[in-house]
């Protein structure tokens, strides 16, 4: 257990449906807490030098969740960052449990009818949103919200604004660490 990471260490998860805000909310903590950012769809991209929705076109996305779990695997592997996950890679149950191991892992939560709004905004850079009717969507989104219920805290994001979900987050994790990981005067 010598190799166990302390929990004031932990790298910081953060999964939810495609939308939901994971990557603006990631950088405020970042912030926050004074920790890199890492978003995983972004680090992937960068490597192939195009979009997510053009890695799907070209490479197919079996291809695209194989170079996902090895990237989230390292990823998870680092101390004392705040890492993004697209919303698809948590399906995966190897990133799960990698994540669920050596992170901890924050499910920001919203609600159909409030994910639903943001729709016009999203469909056109999110490849598994296209080509779906609305029917489609919702039933993904309520199959993916399954997946989602493993996790160490949730945060029901519906009437929040990101610096408030930030706030939370940050709050939550201090009082953790005083709990599980007092500090020595």
């Amino acid at each position: 257990m010598y190799n166990e990471i302390p929990i004031r260490q932990k790298s910081i998860v953060l999964i939810g449906f495609m939308g939901v805000g994971k990557t603006s909310i990631g950088k405020s903590v970042a912030a926050k807490l004074y920790r890199d950012f890492i978003d995983a769809d972004q680090v992937i991209e960068n490597i192939f030098k195009m979009p997510t929705t053009d890695i799907f076109k070209t490479y197919g996305e079996p291809f695209f969740r194989k170079k996902e779990k090895e990237i989230i695997r390292s990823l998870c592997e680092q101390k004392l960052k705040i890492i993004s996950l697209g919303g698809g890679a948590f399906l995966q149950e190897e990133i799960r449990s990698i994540c669920l191991e050596k992170c901890i892992v924050f499910y920001l939560d919203l609600s159909w009818d409030s994910w639903k709004d943001r729709i016009n905004l999203l469909i056109d850079s999110r490849p598994v949103l296209q080509g779906k009717s609305i029917a489609e969507i919702k039933q993904l989104f309520h199959e993916r919200k399954v997946i989602y219920q493993t996790h160490h805290s949730t945060v029901q994001t519906d009437s929040l604004m990101i610096e408030e979900v930030a706030d939370y987050i940050v709050k939550a994790l201090k009082t953790a660490w005083d709990i599980y990981e007092p500090q020595t005067k």
